[in-house]
């Protein structure tokens, strides 16, 4: 895969294995396998058959190490499973930055626009939210407004690359979001990058979620975002209904779920094909991008039935 970062840190099999077999004797010489991932933070492994291992690849996301840990290690009782960190490299190997062993999960990421369980996605949510907020707030847990100039500046540039995109929608879009009430009630606890590769399926169902690095309290907005990224016009509306929420905070989603497309799309669309066809989906959720040829489902606005829009 090509570089995703201009200061990403070069990781290859050979220096992974080096930092397992230098740091965890336990496993040394056991199989490590490079996985594919629409990841943009870590170098994912998998490492015999149950861990895999992850490595930041960029300055930016060091910290996420000891974020993604004291998340999970606060997390109660949900309905699907979380990793378990089992262990914590150190630098070594002209590696500068600490690295993550987890437990490894079985399941298939999710697509977008295939069968996705919104009833269990929703239960995931509502019973995160049940949970007590922790931390500090998420960065896409605050307010929409402090994304706004990121935001435009990425429908600009997008506006210019020749992707199928109107940008006249995604304003409009964006205006609604900025212009829906506030979040006023108590932080509300958020996993914050509910992306369908990190939510794991078998059997049909919701059966596991990975990347626990952003979470934290915030607007609940923010966790509505499979309603675009992942789910369908036949889906969406089963998803709003079992996870409740007034027509701000489904506005407030709709922009969180926009801004993060049109900001990933410019980005990513030369080196990271899995987030640049998310985006893509995403944009055509909202209305802003034409539907594939083969796409027929209606689009419409409440979510609430399946011909509506998003």
């Amino acid at each position: 895969m090509a570089r995703m970062h201009a200061d990403e840190h070069a990781i290859d099999t050979a220096l992974v294995r080096r930092l397992v077999d230098g740091q965890f004797p336990r496993w040394a010489g056991l199989p490590l396998t490079p996985l594919a991932s629409g990841g943009t933070v870590n170098a994912v492994y998998r490492l015999d058959g149950s861990l895999t291992v992850r490595l930041p690849l960029t300055a930016g996301g060091a910290g996420d190490i000891a974020k993604e840990r004291r998340a999970l290690a606060t997390l109660g009782e949900l309905p699907v499973a979380v990793p378990a960190v089992v262990a914590v490299g150190e630098p070594a190997e002209g590696y500068p930055w600490r690295w993550a062993v987890h437990g490894w999960l079985d399941g298939t990421p999710a697509r977008e626009g295939h069968l996705a369980p919104a009833r269990d996605l929703a239960e995931f949510v509502r019973a995160l939210r049940a949970h007590p907020p922790d931390g500090p707030p998420t960065r896409r847990g605050k307010p929409l407004s402090d994304v706004d100039t990121a935001t435009r500046r990425a429908i600009e540039e997008l506006r210019g690359t020749g992707e199928p995109f109107d940008a006249e929608a995604a304003l409009a879009v964006w205006a609604e979001a900025l212009e829906a009430p506030q979040w006023t009630g108590p932080p509300c606890r958020l996993h914050g990058d509910l992306m369908p590769s990190n939510l794991l399926l078998r059997d049909g169902r919701l059966s596991g979620v990975l990347d626990w690095a952003t979470a934290g309290a915030g607007d609940p907005a923010a966790d509505l975002i499979p309603a675009w990224n992942l789910l369908t016009a036949d889906t969406r509306g089963t998803f709003r209904d079992e996870v409740g929420g007034d027509d701000a905070t489904w506005a407030r989603g709709r922009g969180r779920a926009l801004s993060m497309a049109v900001i990933q799309l410019p980005y990513y669309r030369h080196t990271n094909p899995v987030i640049s066809a998310n985006a893509r989906y995403v944009l055509t959720e909202l209305g802003c991008r034409p539907a594939p040829r083969s796409a027929t489902a209606p689009r419409g606005s409440s979510g609430r039935a399946p011909n509506t829009t998003p």
